[in-house]
């Protein structure tokens, strides 16, 4: 009777010990979910790093004061003129003027750490112009932030009118007597044949040279509320071309 007892009492412990591994498994495989589904955040983090680093070209962020400065030297190893606009409406191609050498070089600066992909055309008044460089997105303030809060002085006695198609740049919304503009934002002239009333207020520094009726078909979108923000967001992409 105590073998068979003993025999019992052997079956039991091994059941009981089997049971604790499957427990133990079950309780593995539970983590091995979690883990796996922390990748979403570090992904996130990923993002926040990559926008960062976009803009790590500078040693430190840009400012109204060190703007100047660092344009005049980026202006000489950086001659692009030509950039493309990349909307869902279309392409529009824009040819910077070397007559406004900081304007030029901000854009093409802006360009290369790609502040602008992402960002949307956020300001359609018909028959009048577009404007374009802004976002509610976080990803963009962010991109900001790493380049730098600044102004750049206003250039506007290089003879250059605001024709239909001229690529000019807004006044910042701060108190601004002297007209400084703010860099990451830009406005396409669609009025006929032109909004010569901005003449000697704002700085034309550039031209569209091909895709004006994308940024005609940009101008008959609906809007809301007093900023004419489209209803829909018009992102855009700006890369440079080899001309």
């Amino acid at each position: 009777m105590v073998k068979y007892w003993a025999i019992g009492l052997g079956v039991l412990m091994l059941v009981a010990c089997s049971g604790n591994e499957t427990s133990q498994k079950k309780t593995t495989t539970t983590t091995t979910v979690a883990e796996t589904a922390t990748p979403t955040t570090n992904e996130k983090d990923k993002e926040a790093k990559t926008d960062e680093a976009e803009g790590s070209v500078l040693s430190k962020t840009l400012t109204t004061d060190s703007a100047i400065p660092f344009l005049y030297e980026y202006e000489k190893q950086h001659k692009e003129r030509y950039v493309r606009i990349i909307t869902d409406y279309g392409n529009i191609d824009i040819e910077l003027f070397n007559e406004t050498p900081y304007h030029r070089a901000n854009f093409i600066f802006l360009t290369k750490q790609h502040y602008f992909d992402g960002t949307v055309f956020h300001r359609v008044v018909k028959d009048f112009v577009i404007q374009g460089g802004n976002s509610e997105s976080w990803k963009i303030s962010r991109r900001r932030a790493a380049i730098g809060s600044y102004l750049l002085p206003p250039d506007t006695k290089k003879g250059f009118k605001h024709h239909r198609g001229i690529v000019s740049m807004p006044s910042s919304d701060i108190d601004n007597p002297h007209q400084f503009a703010s860099p990451y934002e830009f406005f396409i002239v669609v009025q006929k044949p032109g909004a010569y009333h901005l003449d000697g207020h704002y700085t034309a520094f550039g031209k569209v040279i091909a895709g004006m009726e994308v940024a005609d078909k940009i101008n008959q979108v609906e809007t809301e509320g007093r900023d004419n923000w489209p209803k829909r967001d018009i992102k855009m992409k700006v890369v440079i071309l080899n001309k």
